[in-house]
Order: C-alpha cells, then sequence, then structure tokens
C-alpha cells in the first residue's frame, strides 16, 4: 500500500493499528500490536501514544494492554447518523424480529468492506447476540454471498482471484456456495447461511434492488435451527423479509 505514492504512511500505519482491535480483540498489549501489525517498536509507541492522545485509543493501566477510546465511537456517530435508511427500517425491522422470534440485521457494503449497522431483537431471542458496527464475513454468511453477488462482476472476480491465491480450497468452497446462492435468489428471492458461520443458527438475506450512494444495503433475517418456523423459510420467512426490503425502498422512493 505504501509503494502507491498517493497514501500517507504514518496514517496507513496509524489505521492498522486501530484495525487490530474488533469486537473479539478488545485489549491488546504492546508486543500483541508489534506482532500484528509487524511495526517496530519505537514506531509502534509513537503511533499509540498519539492516538491515547487524541483519545482514539486508552492504555489501561489496570490490564497493562491497550483498548479502543472513546473518540472512535465519536467518530462513528457522523457515519451512522448520515444512514437515514436505518430510521426508516427499524420498526419493520422489529417487528419481523418479534414476530419470527429471532433476529433482523442490516448490512451495508462498500467494496471489499461489509458492516452491520442496525439490528432488532424479538423478545424471544436468545441465541445470537451482536454489536452494530461488527465487520460481517463476505464468504460465511448469507448477508456476505448476496453482498458479492450484487457486487460488480469484475470486482467480484478479482476478490475470488485473491481468495484463490490465499486459500484454494476456501476459494473453491466460496464458489459452490455462490453457485446456490445464485440457485435460492432465482428460486426464493434471498440467500441462505445454510449455518456456515453459526452452525445452531440459519440465516437468510436479501439485498436492496440498487445500490445506495455507491452502498449496497442488505437484509437478513436469523432464527435457531430448533425454532418451529426454521421449517417456514421458503414458505413464510423469506416472503416476509422480501416484503420488508420492498416496504423500506417504498420509502425512499426506489
Amino acid at each position: 500500500m505504501e509503494a502507491d505514492g498517493k497514501l500517507v504512511s504514518a496514517l496507513v500505519r496509524g489505521i492498522s493499528v486501530l484495525r487490530c482491535f474488533s469486537n473479539k480483540c478488545q485489549e491488546l498489549s504492546a508486543k500483541e500490536l508489534m506482532d500484528l501489525t509487524g511495526l517496530p517498536k519505537p514506531t509502534l509507541f509513537r503511533l499509540t501514544e498519539t492516538l491515547c492522545e487524541l483519545g482514539l485509543l486508552r492504555y489501561s493501566e489496570r490490564l497493562s494492554k491497550y483498548v479502543p477510546g472513546l473518540g472512535l465511537l465519536q467518530l462513528s456517530s457522523p457515519v451512522l447518523t448520515r444512514m437515514a435508511l436505518r430510521q426508516f427500517a427499524r420498526p419493520h425491522m422489529q417487528a419481523l424480529a418479534d414476530l419470527t422470534e429471532g433476529q433482523v440485521q442490516l448490512a451495508v457494503g462498500h467494496r471489499r468492506e461489509l458492516c452491520l449497522v442496525e439490528l432488532a431483537n424479538g423478545m424471544g431471542n436468545t441465541v445470537f447476540r451482536q454489536e452494530v458496527g461488527v465487520s460481517m464475513s463476505l464468504s460465511r454468511t448469507a448477508t456476505g454471498r448476496a453482498y458479492l453477488l450484487g457486487m460488480a462482476e469484475d470486482e467480484r472476480a478479482a476478490y475470488l482471484r485473491d481468495l484463490q491465491a490465499r486459500n484454494p480450497q476456501r476459494a473453491a468452497w466460496l464458489e459452490q456456495r455462490l453457485v446456490n446462492a445464485r440457485e435460492d435468489m432465482a428460486q426464493y428471492g434471498f440467500c441462505r447461511s445454510h449455518g456456515d458461520l453459526h452452525s445452531e443458527i440459519e440465516s437468510i438475506a436479501v439485498p436492496m434492488s440498487q445500490p445506495q450512494d455507491s452502498e449496497l444495503w442488505i437484509f437478513a433475517l436469523s432464527v435457531p435451527v430448533f425454532s418451529p418456523l426454521y421449517g417456514k423459510l421458503e414458505s413464510d420467512l423469506g416472503p416476509r423479509l422480501r416484503t420488508l426490503v420492498r416496504s423500506v425502498e417504498g420509502v425512499l422512493g426506489v
């Protein structure tokens, strides 16, 4: 990336430090950050000091580790606020979540980034709870595969080529899953997860018919495999999720 010449190397390195943190990895020592980023110790400490001064990182004396700072939360606020679609969709999502006692998710993707931006949990859903802001798998989720199908063909091909170079077995598996996803979209109007990420959860996903400001939005519904509604994905849940998406599109004038 730094060889591009268009990027500011110090900024790239600073962001690489912040990207080490995730919902599954919230506390990291300096040694762990060095291992993850490959940065030399003096460079890493200059970056962490700067990030701490800006409030984007914080050093916890109790943990002897770095944790994400409140400044990151403040930066996320304008991103979520500009996504007015979330406000339109939320009541529809909550109604469907309550009806199915499952979870309804809204994700948005741009390039190779796919992020959860809204979710609604039914009162009976105690199995699977995510947090807004988490990155979603492009290959192992119904939402991710719906997003891949919505990509421009050349972008999807480039993604698969890169995956083939890193992990040929996973690339071959994903290509078959995309065949399944196309078939499901043609027959039922949704993609399904096949329990690839969580074996006890089945999810279906429906993309909006066109991107909004170069971002593609995908709605998904997740229910436990032991739910009485699990056997009604094609006949009941799928049509309800498609209706939700079309209702939101109607509000937006899509």
